[in-house]
């Protein structure tokens, strides 16, 4: 059964520990969020500064690149956590041409989640487009070192997201997920995550999907910490940021 993005609709969190469901983690979560997101905002000010003039020096065009994702509200609803999955703009330095074509991005994603990519180099099929011809100069290095993510930050003050999560997704990936899979959903998504700091674009979507599906039964603030703590060698290693 596929999903409909272009609606709003909720699904209990069922299958999950006591603990995920609990009113004090989640007020908890939201506080660190706020405190840490407000705080990396102000330090790295300076540097997204930077950034964003080196975009504009680059080619023609905005500096950030909002595109529609699909996140979650919680709510409570009969004694138990309810999700209310929607839509939300994301934010990102843009790393491709201005007007680049997304109907490239669209087809890849059908076929990563379907399982129809080809393998290259003898491993699993990539996460992302090689070689990509819309990436900018600057682009590439800010994928790389993933300072395009940056911008997010925003989203999480705003309550869009969190500092940790599932891997945010484009209305359009979602309407290729089964039910089975709709259970990733179940959770804010987040700058970082298990899938992230665990492969990221190296792993299959199955494998993706497994991992948030982990991360949401077994989420604490334990977890959190720990991910964040594994974000920072994932990032400078760059392993699945090109």
């Amino acid at each position: 059964m596929n999903a409909t993005p272009a609606s709003v609709w909720s699904f209990p969190a069922a299958n999950v520990s006591v603990e995920h469901n609990s009113a004090p983690y989640f007020l908890c979560k939201r506080l660190v969020d706020l405190a840490f997101a407000l705080l990396l905002f102000l330090l790295l000010l300076p540097l997204m500064l930077l950034v964003a003039l080196a975009i504009k020096l680059d080619t023609r065009g905005p500096v950030l690149f909002v595109n529609k994702r699909v996140g979650v509200r919680r709510r409570a609803e009969a004694g138990r956590t309810c999700w209310e999955v929607r839509e939300f703009p994301f934010y990102k330095f843009r790393s491709m041409v201005h007007g680049a074509d997304q109907s490239l991005h669209q087809g890849h994603i059908r076929a990563f989640v379907q399982g129809q990519l080809p393998a290259a180099d003898g491993g699993c099929a990539k996460f992302k487009i090689a070689n990509d011809v819309r990436i900018t100069r600057v682009g590439r290095l800010l994928r790389r070192t993933s300072l395009d993510e940056l911008p997010q930050l925003l989203n999480v003050l705003r309550g869009e997201m969190s500092l940790v999560g599932p891997r945010p997704v484009p209305p359009y990936e979602v309407a290729e997920y089964q039910a089975s899979e709709m259970e990733r959903l179940a959770a804010l998504p987040g700058i970082t995550g298990l899938w992230q700091v665990s492969g990221r674009g190296e792993l299959p979507f199955s494998e993706m999907v497994r991992l948030d599906r982990e991360y949401i039964r077994n989420q604490s603030l334990w977890l959190d910490c720990r991910i964040l703590a594994a974000t920072i060698p994932a990032v400078v290693s760059g392993r699945g940021a090109k």
